[in-house]
Order: structure tokens, then C-alpha cells, then sequence
């Protein structure tokens, strides 16, 4: 079938992790022609981002979840593992994974993972529809200029004519995707040692990473940060042969749990917690409620469930609170919410995720009491320069002021979380013009609604832009319960891409464009009001392979098969409309329908409530999608 009327534009602005794959999805669920734009301000972050590009990982850093967690497609789990152990030019690569087999519970490295996203990059467009192209550009967006139905993207792009130079051009986009990752914190008790030598203020860079490794054996170093980037450092320092004392300095002091040999992720059936009275009674008693039944149901996977590790009992039950937590935490005021998301942001952290093995090896023996690694509690209050090479670290604990000298100091004190905050003159632009609002409840990242559709200062959609990744961490919070890196991690990016992308084409494609009016707003009488649960079982039982045909098509990256399996859809939603108006529900249109199956396809693919691998099962993604 074709569809009449100009190509389509989708530009995405970012090219690591949350905008490839949101670009693959894009290339992959596309029916009828449409250019995909990728941005990128940084070339060397492609289909890498700053997690994963190669001159800023070294060969140590390795995925701190397991390699077998680690694949693009939720509903495929052993992608990543076929890749790296078959598929992966291993050319370059060290002897100590040249020769690895990589397994589902065991570790890889991180700067591999570039290498995959663009295969699987590469292959999404040799593989997509007629007429539906990848463009990649180099350059930093700035703006977002959104009109009734189009959006134009304001570039500030490298000048191939003359060296250096910056030129603006603007590019027309039918829809914007916003994949703009981590945002960088300001330090403003390192402002004076910016550019001293002794400080390395991006660890995940090719000069941070040179001048760890070019540090004294025997030197003096301290890692601002105790979690998994501060992990990282004190690793590549002691697997290099460092021995001089490492100062691990955090205002919690928490440390990261060692994933069990073996282990392999799961969720637990365990009952609702009980976090609040009838009314809300404060923060303190809220807090109170919230230790109470993390040792109620702590106990409980010990009990009943004597198998699990005790490594991993905090993260299987602060999953199994993910379904409860919305209700819970819409009672509680913002200020309160945003005071416990604070005060107890790192506690969460180590609770919802451990740390493989390989990362924990050098450093959790060396953290023993007297080892090599001393843990230093207390917030950084300045970091000074000494005058004679080394600097000067002043911390605020409960008790006292610590002072610590140091020859080399590392930052790893995260991310920004709060927009009004950030550098980026896209965000900042945004923000100003109130097209975008930081998130009203958290204050971590900024308004969308269910679809992932960028929110204004009155809260109605700013025209068809959309957002993945980072920037949704507080709504992920409270609309899913979401806790800890979780929130903005590779598993919550899977979901963004997958519902993202499903939703962008329903506005663009022809055989959804009559459920949504110009800016990106749902008309009243659109297919949202389609209730499959009223009609008869015959209806019912054609809805329900429809969507498995559905499910099916947008699992299938081989167009041949996906073309196959769009026809058969085809073929069941006429069959399905023809039931339903010998029923007399005939005013429901095709396009209604389709919509309808679309949508529930979608919710499909990105269950939350079971795993990678339960979900393929569940599925039945290994048989034929009318075989049941």
C-alpha cells in the first residue's frame, strides 16, 4: 500500500545510547518513508555517548550490570551476548578479552558497546522500509523554534570550509526527539583548581584517563564520589599497580554491593508495602513506615524465598515497590518528596543496584578496615591549591572538618539533576522560553506527560517534541516508581525508544494521522475512547492476534519478515472490522483500530514487570505469533 505526500523529518538531538536507540526503532517500526536526523555536538560520542566511548573508558571499565543485561531490545536478551561472542571484530582488543567468552552473569567492556549500537545501527537501515534513510550531523543544537505542527531546529554546525568556525543553519523537523543524556554538575568548591594539573575534572575523557594512569605508584589520590564512577578510578589505579593511599570521599559514605557469582536477575511476587496512613502524616513518619516494611519484606525474601542471595535482597524488593510507590509518593507534598529524594538519593541508589565482581575485585579488599582505600565521610566544602603541586580538600562531617592532601584529586560528584542549573544553551533556551519546565515534583529532570511529550510552564504539550532518557528521571519516579539510576539507565532508555518511536509515527503515518490533531494534541473523539474489553469473544480473540501480529512485526528487524507480518495485521484488522460491524460497532474506523493494536503492542513490549527474558516468553516471541 502507498501513502501520497512529502518524506517526513524526525530529528533526534543526541547520538549516545537513548538517541541510537530511539533512531533504530524509528528505522525499525517505519512503514512509510521518513528521514531520521541524528545530531551530535560531539563526533566521538556516536552511538556511544559519554558512558561508553572509547577514548574516555579504558579497557577496566566494564558494565556495572551484568554482560547479559546489556542487549539494545528488551525483548531480545541474548542480543548483546551473540554480538560480542560471534559477531565482534576483535581486532585491537587486549588479551585479556580477546579470547573472553562472554556469559549472561559475567562482566565486558564498556567501550565495546559503541561498537555494537552502531552494527545494530547500520543494520536498522539496511533493513528498513523503502524510503525510510538515516542522515548523522554533525553539530550542537541550540534551539527549538516550535510552530503548529513542525519544529525547527536551530543548529549551530561545524564548518567543514573553514577550520574552527561555527555556522547556524536551522533545519524543519516534523517531530523533535530531545536524547541529550547527562548534564554536568557545577563544582563551586573546585572553581579555583579547574585547570590544575593535579585535578582531573572529566575521569571519562582521553586526558582524564591519561593523567590517572600517568599519576606517581606511590601518590596521594582522592576520588570525590564512593558509587560506581568513584569505583571505576580506585579500580584502574589499583589494577595498574598503584600503591599509594586512595581517599574515597562521599557525604553518605555508602559503598556498592558485589553482585553474587552467578547471578542472574529476576523478579520477586511479593505483596504491596504499607507506606502511609489513611492521612499523610509527615515526613518523618513517612520515613519511619518506609524502614518498617523494607524489614518486613527484606525478612520475607529470606524466608520464603532462601535461594536469593543476601547481596541482592535490597534490589529485588525495592523492584517489587516499583507498582506501589506512584499512589504512595502522590500524597506526599513536593517539598517533602524532593527533601527524602536528596537526603537518601545515594542510600537508593546502593539498594536498587549492585556492582559486578570484576569492578569490586581490587577495591572492596583494599576498602577493608587499614587497607589501601580509606573511606572519607563528609561533604567537600573547597578544594585548594597548596602552592606546591598538590591540593588541599577541606570536608564538612557531622563532628568535624577533615583536611586531606592530595597529589591527585578525581571528581566523580555525578550528574546534574536540576535543569534550571544546566550549561547546555539547548536546555537553558528551553527553559527561558518556558517551552520546557523543570519537574514540578522532584525537581530532577523536566515535565512530560505519559507519552514522553515535552511539557510547558501550563502544562500542555509544547508541540510535537519528545523526550528520552535522563530528562525524564523525575517522572519516572512518580509515574512508575522508579528509584535510584534506574530511573534514567539502560533498561528505562529501551522503553523510552520503544514508546517514543511508536508514538511519533503514530502522528506522522498516514494510518494513524486521523487520531491526532496539529500539534501533537489527541482529538476527542480519537481512538483512545476504543475499549476492546467491551466487545464480544470473537472480537476479542481477533484484537488479541492482531496485537500478537503486531508485537511480532515490531520485535522482527529483517524487513522481509516484517513485511510478511504487516500483511497478515492487515488481514486480521479488515477481519477484525467486519466483526465488529456485523456487531454494530461499525463507526470504529481502520485507522482506529490499528491505532488501538498499535498502542497495546507497544505497552507490550515495554512490560516493566518481568524480566528481559520472562518477557520474550511471554510474548511467545519464539513461536509464530498465531500459533496459540
Amino acid at each position: 500500500m502507498g501513502f501520497a505526500g512529502p518524506r517526513k523529518m524526525v530529528v533526534i538531538v543526541g547520538a549516545g545510547l537513548g538517541g541510537t536507540a530511539t533512531a533504530i526503532r524509528l528505522l525499525q517500526f517505519a512503514r512509510e518513508p521518513l528521514q531520521v536526523v541524528v545530531v551530535e555536538r560531539r563526533p566521538d560520542y556516536r552511538s556511544a555517548g559519554i558512558a561508553y566511548h572509547r577514548s574516555g573508558n579504558h579497557w577496566h571499565h566494564v558494565f556495572n550490570i551484568q554482560a547479559g543485561r546489556m542487549s539494545m531490545f528488551r525483548e531480545d536478551v541474548d542480543d548483546f551476548l551473540v554480538w560480542a561472542n560471534h559477531e565482534a571484530d576483535r581486532t585491537g582488543w587486549p588479551e585479556e578479552w580477546r579470547d573472553a567468552t562472554f556469559v549472561e552473569s559475567g562482566p565486558a567492556p564498556r567501550r565495546i558497546y559503541a561498537d555494537y549500537l552502531a552494527v545494530r545501527l547500520a543494520e536498522a537501515v539496511r533493513e528498513a522500509s523503502i524510503g525510510v534513510t538515516l542522515r548523522e550531523v554533525d553539530g550542537e543544537v541550540v534551539d527549538l523554534v516550535a510552530s503548529g505542527d513542525h519544529v525547527d531546529v536551530v543548529l549551530a554546525e561545524r564548518s567543514s570550509r573553514i577550520s574552527g568556525a561555527e555556522e547556524a543553519r536551522t533545519l524543519r523537523a516534523d517531530h523533535v526527539v530531545l536524547a541529550t543524556g547527562l548534564e554536568e554538575r557545577d563544582l563551586p568548591f573546585a572553581a579555583d583548581v579547574g585547570d590544575h594539573p593535579a585535578f582531573v575534572r572529566h575521569p571519562y575523557s582521553e586526558a582524564g584517563i591519561e593523567r590517572i594512569l600517568g599519576v606517581r605508584k606511590d601518590a596521594e589520590v582522592a576520588i570525590v564520589g564512593t558509587l560506581l564512577s568513584a569505583y571505576d578510578s580506585a579500580s584502574l589505579l589499583l589494577r595498574g599497580g598503584h600503591t599509594g593511599k586512595i581517599h574515597m570521599i562521599s557525604r553518605s559514605g555508602l559503598t556498592l554491593r558485589t553482585y553474587p557469582t552467578g547471578h542472574r536477575h529476576r523478579v520477586l511476587r511479593l505483596p504491596e508495602p504499607e507506606l502511609l496512613a489513611d492521612d499523610y502524616e509527615g515526613r518523618d513518619r513517612l520515613v519511619r513506615r518506609l524502614m518498617d516494611e523494607w524489614q518486613r519484606l527484606c525478612a520475607m525474601v529470606a524466608r520464603e524465598y532462601p535461594g536469593v542471595d543476601p547481596a541482592v535482597v535490597t534490589e529485588h524488593v525495592a523492584k517489587s515497590w516499583e507498582t506501589a510507590l506512584p499512589a504512595a509518593l502522590a500524597r506526599v507534598p513536593s517539598s517533602d518528596l524532593r527533601a527524602l529524594l536528596d537526603e537518601h538519593g545515594s542510600l537508593l541508589a546502593t539498594l536498587r543496584v549492585g556492582a559486578v565482581p570484576y569492578i569490586t575485585a581490587f577495591v572492596a579488599p583494599a576498602l577493608a578496615e587499614g587497607g589501601q582505600v580509606v573511606l572519607a565521610t563528609g561533604r567537600v566544602e573547597e578544594i585548594a591549591d597548596t602552592g606546591d603541586g598538590t591540593l588541599r580538600l577541606s570536608l564538612a562531617g557531622r563532628d568535624r572538618t577533615q583536611v586531606i592532601e592530595a597529589d591527585l584529586v578525581i571528581s566523580n560528584f555525578g550528574r546534574e539533576t536540576d535543569y534550571e542549573r544546566v550549561g547546555s544553551p539547548l536546555w537553558t533556551s528551553l527553559l527561558r522560553k518556558r517551552i520546557a519546565m523543570p519537574h514540578r515534583r522532584t525537581g530532577r529532570g523536566v515535565e512530560v506527560d505519559e507519552l514522553g511529550v515535552l511539557l510547558d510552564a501550563d502544562g500542555a504539550r509544547s508541540g510535537p517534541i519528545s523526550v528520552v532518557g535522563c530528562p525524564r528521571e523525575g517522572d519516572e519516579i512518580v509515574r512508575h516508581g522508579r528509584l535510584g539510576a534506574f530511573a534514567f539507565n539502560l533498561a528505562a532508555i529501551k522503553n523510552h525508544s520503544v514508546g517514543v518511536a511508536a508514538t511519533v509515527l503514530h502522528r506522522l503515518e498516514a494510518r494513524f494521522e486521523p487520531g491526532f490533531e496539529p500539534g501533537f494534541a489527541p482529538r476527542a473523539d480519537g481512538p483512545a475512547d476504543i475499549d476492546p474489553e467491551t466487545w464480544d469473544p470473537k472480537a476479542r480473540d481477533e484484537f488479541e492476534n492482531a496485537v500478537r501480529l503486531d508485537v511480532h512485526r515490531m520485535a522482527t528487524r529483517r524487513r522481509r519478515d516484517r513485511d510478511v507480518l504487516a500483511v497478515r495485521l492487515e488481514e486480521r484488522l479488515e477481519s477484525l472490522h467486519r466483526i465488529l460491524a456485523a456487531d454494530g460497532d461499525d463507526a470504529i474506523s481502520d485507522r482506529a483500530l490499528r491505532y488501538t493494536v498499535n498502542k497495546v503492542a507497544m505497552t507490550r513490549l515495554s512490560n516493566l514487570s518481568v524480566t528481559p527474558r520472562d518477557l520474550r516468553a511471554l510474548l511467545g516471541l519464539d513461536e509464530p505469533p498465531e500459533s496459540r
